[in-house]
């Protein structure tokens, strides 16, 4: 009798087993196919991204789930010691659990996706990966001069998006605010130089202030925010050295470095071919005398 009831029991875990075997490989195969279709019909990069993210995670939890049916009547005996352990797990793995609260909190808001450009934890780039646990970053800056890419991936624990503030380039608003300044020499057309600095902007970066202007009527409505203007400004102020002009103009937040390049070119060229009329500003220090040293030598 012994036997018999030996071998029901090892015949109903050995199928049990097969059951969960099939069942897992059944709901990848699934999960697959899914992701394939979403690549076929979504395609907005993000949006498909995200989803198959989401149908990866949901394939996964329903292996879990479908494990747990097939085996749910041998649970009934570890709910207690699962339980004490749940909670010391929970303790021990609590950076891992905001982590992946994180990750749930990124997909299901606007705070960053992939290919947005932000300041997290410290670091400036851009967004190449969100996974469960780390967002990963192609860092910009840090010894490279400009917003160009230095070479280095970051992973950041998504639990960051918690505990610090997140700075996103190019979420809502995708243009930056930018500014340069021109020393002017006193005894220069001033009204002249501010034609110059207004027309060259509204060359090199109209277009951006017009797209801008689209994206900022939409944030007015969304937030409580100033109706700012995106047009270039030409402002000046007198010290006591020269005059100094700063152009304020929105920009790609991609493109500033290389637009404000073109801005300094062409602000110079037509400096130049106005040199009669306006002359660049620039530091002069005058040495007007050494203090007398004397030097004492001892001889023995």
């Amino acid at each position: 009798m012994e036997e018999y009831l030996g071998l029901f029991i090892e015949e109903a875990i050995i199928r049990k087993l097969i059951i969960a075997v099939i069942g897992a490989l059944a709901i990848i195969v699934l999960k697959n196919l899914i992701k394939v279709r979403v690549g076929r019909y979504i395609k907005d990069r993000n949006n498909s991204y995200r989803t198959m993210k989401a149908v990866n995670v949901l394939g996964y939890f329903s292996i879990l789930i479908f494990i747990m049916i097939v085996y749910s009547d041998s649970l009934g005996r570890v709910t207690v010691v699962l339980g004490i352990a749940g909670a010391g797990i929970a303790f021990a793995l609590q950076e891992i659990i905001v982590s992946i609260a994180g990750w749930v909190t990124i997909l299901a808001s606007d705070i960053y996706k992939t290919g947005d450009r932000v300041l997290l934890g410290g670091i400036k780039g851009d967004v190449i990966d969100v996974g469960i646990l780390r967002t990963t970053i192609m860092e910009i800056s840090g010894w490279i001069d400009g917003d160009l890419y230095n070479g280095r991936i970051v992973r950041i624990g998504n639990s960051f998006v918690f505990k610090e503030p997140v700075y996103n380039y190019s979420s809502d608003f995708p243009f930056l605010w930018d500014q340069i300044k021109i020393p002017i020499k006193y005894g220069s057309d001033y009204l002249l130089t501010r034609k110059i600095l207004y027309d060259v902007a509204q060359e090199i970066v109209g277009s951006y202030s017009n797209e801008a202007k689209t994206y900022w009527d939409v944030m007015v409505k969304k937030y409580l925010i100033e109706d700012a203007t995106t047009q270039p400004m030409v402002t000046m102020i007198a010290n006591d050295n020269w005059m100094e002009f700063t152009l304020r103009f929105v920009v790609d937040y991609k493109r500033r470095v290389g637009i404000k390049d073109i801005l300094f070119q062409r602000i110079i060229e037509e400096i130049e071919n106005n040199s009669n009329d306006i002359q660049l500003a620039s530091a002069t220090f005058e040495l007007v005398g050494m203090p007398t040293i004397e030097i004492k030598r001892n001889f023995k």
